[in-house]
């Protein structure tokens, strides 16, 4: 991966911890990673993109938020 992949995967990261916080109101990363029951150094290198969104992420994000998977799935696209 080159370092503009790298930035665009990170964006993406990013975009989705953003979108969550926006529409559950949310007001920082540390009281998402509280919501979601994960410790806050998964959310903080989600967004910088050193840990991929992976499938335990996404099942922890659908059930603590109800947001469907295809929708978190698009949002990190």
């Amino acid at each position: 991966m080159n370092e503009m992949d790298g930035k665009n995967e990170k964006s993406r990261a990013g975009n989705l911890v953003d979108a969550l916080r926006s529409r559950f109101d949310i007001k920082s990363d540390a009281a998402l990673a509280r919501e979601l029951d994960v410790q806050p150094p998964v959310i903080s290198k989600l967004r910088s993109g050193y840990s991929p969104l992976g499938a335990a992420l996404i099942l922890r994000i659908h059930e603590h938020l109800g947001v469907p998977v295809k929708e978190i799935r698009d949002l990190a696209a």
